[in-house]
């Protein structure tokens, strides 16, 4: 530039522009500020990398030293727990080895007692054999002759007596079959009465069951039917006939007494069903039906009583309440009920006569092993008897006839 004022170098005599010469100073002059203050602040953070560095060790020192302050006592925490779980551990098996040595022992007592006992027996069992073998020895050729002689009139005489027995049997068989068949239809038709009566109030324990006294005209059973607060629903009459085959009289006689005492249903519980009617049916307007499901049909005409009862209190109608009642036990689902019930019944009553056949079955098996190990145990011991004589073997009570001497 033309007004650019120039300086001329004292030392050199070089002409060089003002600006250059300021600028140049003053770079100089920066420079040697920044790495002075460039130096100290290195210093400075050399320095605080020191301390630094001496707070990070004596930081590690101090946390090495609780570390190892803290393992020492865990260690030693350690130990103790382990030393006391040891003991315990050590005591209680070693009262466990005490009594599995306690019962090893006497298992050891037990068994050398049974080996002993089994060798006195085999002992003495051989010592029997022994000795009954040298009497049938001696005795054999003795009474070979006499057995020979005697055998044909013993036979005789066994035969004879047997036929005494099974004649004095057949005819005792004979009163006895006679007095049960006469007290049998009686006794049966009281034994099902009863259980019915039994099975009716375990099962309706709010009801009135009452049975009707023997000589007074009526059914068996009266069942008044009565809610859980004790309201009257109505009344069924129960009948129990076990015979050999279905009467038609029955029905006309319980629908009479079923009149005279204003009941609202009749049932026949009976062991011979009408034809058609398996388990649960009705004969002109009389429920039947047979043991087995009578307290699933309690269950149902009760329910339809509580049911009419309750309608019966909300309307006062009692000729539509009657209709409607009939019309609940005359209807399709009412009676699929009660076929449900008795399929439900007929399952159960199947599969616990199968199990029945079965248990007859194995009982009649065992029976006839019983049978032949007694008559062979007989047979043995009556040949044997017959060569040693009765003074060697004497009489057993349980293999001869009662009364026998």
């Amino acid at each position: 530039m033309a007004n650019e004022t120039n300086i001329m170098c004292p030392k050199c005599g070089a002409e060089f522009p003002l600006t250059e010469a300021v600028s140049h100073r003053l770079r100089e002059q920066m420079t040697a500020e920044f790495e002075e203050e460039r130096k100290s602040l290195n210093a400075a953070l050399t320095e605080r990398e020191a301390k630094l560095a001496a707070d990070q060790k004596a930081l590690q020192e101090e946390v090495a030293q609780r570390v190892e302050t803290e393992r020492k006592k865990l260690i030693d925490e350690a130990a103790h727990q382990a030393e006391e779980r040891l003991g315990t551990q050590m005591r209680d098996l070693q009262n466990q080895l005490q009594e599995k040595r306690a019962k090893l022992k006497e298992a050891q007592e037990a068994e050398l007692k049974l080996r002993r006992e089994q060798r006195k027996l085999e002992e003495t069992k051989s010592s029997l054999e022994l000795e009954v073998e040298r009497r049938l020895a001696a005795e054999r050729k003795k009474i070979a002759d006499t057995a020979r002689a005697q055998a044909t009139e013993a036979e005789r005489l066994n035969l004879a007596e047997k036929d005494k027995v099974i004649s004095d049997l057949q005819h005792e068989i004979k009163n006895l079959k006679q007095k049960a068949d006469q007290s049998s239809v009686q006794l049966q038709g009281e034994t099902l009465e009863l259980e019915l009566e039994k099975e009716l109030r375990g099962a309706f324990p709010y009801d009135d069951i009452a049975e009707v006294k023997k000589g007074q005209r009526g059914a068996d059973i009266s069942q008044g039917v009565r809610t859980n607060q004790g309201s009257d629903c109505g009344a069924i009459l129960w009948e129990a006939k076990r015979a050999r085959r279905w009467s038609g009289r029955w029905l006309a006689k319980l629908k009479e007494d079923q009149r005279a005492a204003h009941a609202d249903l009749a049932v026949i519980v009976t062991t011979c069903p009408p034809d058609g009617v398996e388990g649960i049916g009705q004969q002109d307007g009389v429920w039947v039906c047979e043991p087995a499901f009578a307290v699933a049909l309690g269950s149902a005409l009760r329910q339809g009583l509580i049911s009419t009862t309750a309608q019966r209190v909300q309307e006062s109608n009692r000729a539509e309440k009657a209709q409607l009642l009939y019309d609940h036990v005359c209807s399709v689902e009412f009676r699929q009920h009660i076929q449900a019930l008795v399929e439900t019944f007929v399952g159960l009553k199947q599969q616990l006569e199968a199990e029945q056949r079965a248990l007859a079955k194995q009982w009649k098996e065992r029976e006839q092993q019983l049978h032949k190990a007694l008559t062979h145990t007989a047979m043995v011991y009556g040949g044997v008897q017959g060569i040693a004589g009765r003074e060697a073997l004497p009489e057993i009570a349980r293999l001869q006839l009662p009364g026998a001497a």
